[in-house]
């Protein structure tokens, strides 16, 4: 064999194989695969995020380029952060500050427990010293009456009977001021406590912030669009790359009213691209408009009623995708082929076909 035509013969049979794909789905397109099936043109799409930044500031850099694949958590670019560190420096010198009130406020409580105990001990002193007055002034009115102690002496022990009265008042006034002090130094522990508390959630609200200034892929995906580049300063919300999820894709398409009305939710659907007439791509409907999305100004006639439009949407399976992630492209045009009679089988033309 010539070595020339050698070399041609499998591009030749490519070619033939493409040229026939071409006439099956151009057969399709203008004849359709017969009765029990409906068609609708629609754009193959997927499911598209934003990441974003939630503070404003100036980015530090990009980590990933336009059409690579990032897996869920990846890190994709960072914000300058030294504005948030110093104020978080500054936080951490706080919270110890107040660290420090809490434990002068604890041991003032201590403190002043430790006077109460002092003037309680105080007061059962003063106690026996009034009871011992008492019992003395007693002693000396009996001798008194017996003309055995003289006025002098039953003077002097009554006013020392009242002057153990009044240590005796004196001593608990003192207990009564050792109790209030308590209840101001534990005040002073509780007000303590919660800037310790506040200090605490501020540290924890700038380290969230800090984190939301990792941006983090949100889910697996291919970076579809750089949005901003290192240097730029960007406003809160402002948007830094753009991410298609390639295993959540789908082709909306549109069905007139009597042909929606049929398709149920799982319904099976043969997707043809126009790049790729050759294979054949199943998808299951996983939406139906329950509304007409477009219709004519007036509708008086049942071929005016036919341009009722409802929105189909049929979903790819997320397995499938996974084995052709590399091949997956959003925004090709193609045909997507509903079968409205599940008894009717789908023709050879419309076999799932995934390889040449």
């Amino acid at each position: 064999m010539n070595p020339t035509l050698k070399r041609l013969g499998p591009v030749a049979a490519l070619a033939a194989a493409a040229t026939v794909g071409g006439l099956v789905y151009s057969a399709l397109r203008r004849d359709g695969p017969g009765k029990g099936f409906a068609s609708g043109n629609g754009r193959i799409e997927a499911t598209e995020v934003d990441v974003a930044t939630k503070l404003p500031g100036r980015l530090a850099e990009v980590l990933v380029a336009e059409g690579e694949f990032v897996k869920t958590g990846q890190l994709l670019a960072r914000m300058q952060v030294q504005s948030l560190e110093a104020q978080r420096d500054e936080a951490l010198a706080h919270r110890q500050q107040v660290l420090q009130e809490v434990a002068g406020a604890e041991a003032q409580v201590a403190l002043r427990e430790s006077d109460r105990a002092a003037a309680d001990a105080l007061v059962v002193q003063r106690e026996t010293e009034l009871d011992a007055a008492r019992r003395h002034l007693a002693r000396s009115e009996v001798m008194a009456d017996a003309g055995s102690a003289t006025p002098q002496q039953l003077d002097d022990d009554r006013a020392r009977v009242r002057g153990a009265e009044a240590a005796l008042t004196a001593s608990r006034a003192q207990v009564d001021a050792a109790r209030a002090a308590i209840a101001a130094a534990r005040t002073q522990v509780t007000g303590a406590r919660a800037a310790a508390r506040a200090a605490a959630a501020t540290i924890a609200r700038i380290d969230a912030d800090l984190a939301d200034c990792e941006l983090r892929a949100p889910r697996d995906g291919r970076v579809q669009y750089r949005v901003s580049e290192p240097g730029e300063v960007i406003p809160g919300g402002g948007k830094v790359l753009n991410l298609v999820d390639l295993t959540d894709v789908h082709m909306t398409f549109f069905l007139p009213e009597t042909v929606a009305g049929r398709v149920a939710i799982g319904s099976d659907v043969r997707v043809v691209l126009d790049a790729a007439p050759r294979f054949v791509i199943p998808a299951k409907v996983s939406f139906v408009s329950s509304t007409a999305q477009f219709t004519p100004k007036t509708v008086e006639t049942a071929s005016e009623r036919q341009k009722l439009m409802f929105r189909v949407k049929a979903q790819i399976d997320r397995d499938l995708l996974l084995k052709h992630l590399q091949q997956v492209k959003t925004g090709l045009p193609g045909v997507a082929w509903v079968r409205t009679d599940p008894q009717v089988p789908w023709p050879a033309e419309l076999a799932v076909k995934l390889t040449p």
